[in-house]
């Protein structure tokens, strides 16, 4: 018997890969498939199942193409009504895949048709349970998505099924079980959970807020519910692709990775109104870039901020990429959804400006360099765009608090004649933010290298008392 953990950091995603006797079963697998395929060709194990615990909303799986491709049948709990062909197990149900078991417990809650998978070995001992999105490590999957997709539920509905599926299915369950969740930190599926990636049920049982043995279903709707942010605004529209499908991840890449010269990448950047989207990282990109590009680093949480900061899952993309990475950022867009990229800038940027096209820049300053500007004047104004709970939790007196993740709110904040000084936690988000802005015609945003960590460092700005998020939600 094998289990093996594929996680991704960029989706904070969990898939699984497990092997007895010769036959295979993957679990919420990513968009690109070949990984698996080729796993199970070096154990020469033949891929029997694939398992869905729901209706995945962050990510776009893999379970049609990798059906598709090997055979297998895709597997659904109960309430699940998807558009292609699976099998729909039912509550209690046991499938065999070489020597071992995995029983089906239905566990709505995130989802109406969230399910577990808990697994028996040879013997026939429960050593492993998969619990996508119903348990995390130190948190539950947050129970308000499921009402964007079924209109009579409520957050507090699904919190109270949540709840009776943990007691019920899952908590009776013996402490040395391995959890295996879909998603670690960094993850909107949850609000507070763990960086570790697996854990034995017992430990959970003591440490999880959510799993405390004497909490009522009152006080355990309150607390799962208390501090829920707006989930981005794709997650409803990935779960439509993975209920009513999706074109293969070949076509996707083959579309996408068409490379354009600068004279056809810019006829289609104006005919099409495709958005320009320039993956290399902030730095790079503030020096030189095509004008009205809009900049999220692929070495960052890309595919999250992608989804947050385009609702449209069919915008046309036109990329601007590190040369040799086109094909990685075409894959990690379909992983979201985004699956219309138009193709690339052949030779990167530098063809463009070695064309003598127009270009554009973001100043950056230092926390240093800012201190001295604020020094000659008290009155600059500071943008902070980290989440409001970052920004109460810590922040620079008197900054203004904008958002990225409500960057259409926050713009709104600023007045396009002004200078601002911009700043996220590190760098990463807030040449996101400027890039945005900077479309839309506010030429005044100078940049902070190193964000706030870099400003706290310097000692040279008044901070407010830390309070710590936890406390906040």
């Amino acid at each position: 018997m094998k289990i093996e953990q594929i996680y991704t950091g960029c989706l904070a995603q969990g898939a699984y890969y497990i092997e007895s006797d010769g036959e295979a079963v993957v679990i919420d697998p990513l968009r690109e498939v070949k990984p698996y395929i080729e796993k199970a060709e070096r154990n020469q194990a033949k891929i029997k199942y694939v398992f869905e615990t729901h209706f995945h909303a962050d990510f776009v799986s893999g379970h049609i193409d990798l059906a598709k491709q090997t055979g297998a049948k895709i597997v659904y709990g109960p309430n699940a009504k998807p558009d292609f062909e699976f099998h729909s197990a039912k509550d209690g149900e046991e499938i065999k895949v070489g020597k071992i078991s995995f029983k089906v417990l239905h566990t709505p809650g995130h989802t109406m048709e969230s399910t577990c998978y808990l697994m028996k070995d040879e013997t026939g001992k429960e050593v492993a349970i998969f619990t996508g999105d119903t348990l995390f490590i130190g948190d539950v999957g947050r129970p308000d998505l499921a009402q964007k997709i079924v209109g009579d539920l409520t957050q507090d509905k699904l919190a109270g099924y949540l709840f009776d599926s943990l007691r019920n299915k899952i908590m009776p369950l013996a402490d040395d079980i391995i959890v295996y969740p879909a998603h670690g930190a960094g993850s909107a599926c949850g609000k507070n959970m763990s960086k570790e990636t697996s854990d034995t049920l017992g430990h959970q049982k003591a440490v999880n807020y959510a799993l405390r043995a004497n909490m009522t279903k009152e006080e355990f709707i309150k607390e799962v519910t208390t501090g829920l942010v707006a989930p981005p605004q794709y997650f409803p529209l990935n779960v439509m692709m993975n209920i009513h499908g999706y074109d293969s991840i070949e076509e996707v890449i083959k579309r996408g990775t068409q490379a354009l010269s600068p004279e056809a990448f810019e006829t289609a950047a104006n005919e099409t109104g495709a958005l320009i989207l320039d993956t290399r990282d902030a730095e790079t990109f503030a020096k030189g870039f095509v004008p009205n590009s809009i900049n999220i680093g692929i070495d960052g949480s890309f595919a999250p901020w992608v989804g947050a900061m385009i609702p449209d899952v069919k915008q046309e993309i036109l990329l601007v990429t590190d040369e040799g990475r086109e094909e990685e950022v075409v894959t990690r867009l379909a992983r979201v959804g985004y699956d219309y990229s138009l193709g690339y800038l052949k030779g990167g940027f530098n063809a463009w400006k070695n064309a003598g096209k127009e270009i554009d820049t973001i100043t950056r300053i230092s926390a240093d360099e800012l201190a001295a500007v604020t020094e000659q004047e008290p009155l600059a104004e500071i943008v902070d765009v980290r989440k409001d709970s970052e920004y109460k939790s810590e922040h620079v007196e008197n900054a203004i608090s904008a958002p990225l993740d409500f960057v259409n709110d926050s713009m709104l904040k600023l007045n396009k004649d002004k200078t601002y000084y911009v700043h996220c936690a590190g760098g990463y988000r807030s040449m996101i933010f400027a890039s945005i802005l900077k479309a839309r015609g506010y030429d005044k945003l100078i940049d902070v290298r190193g964000g706030f960590k870099a400003i706290k460092e310097s000692s040279k700005f008044k901070v407010t008392d830390y309070v710590c998020p936890s406390t906040l939600l």
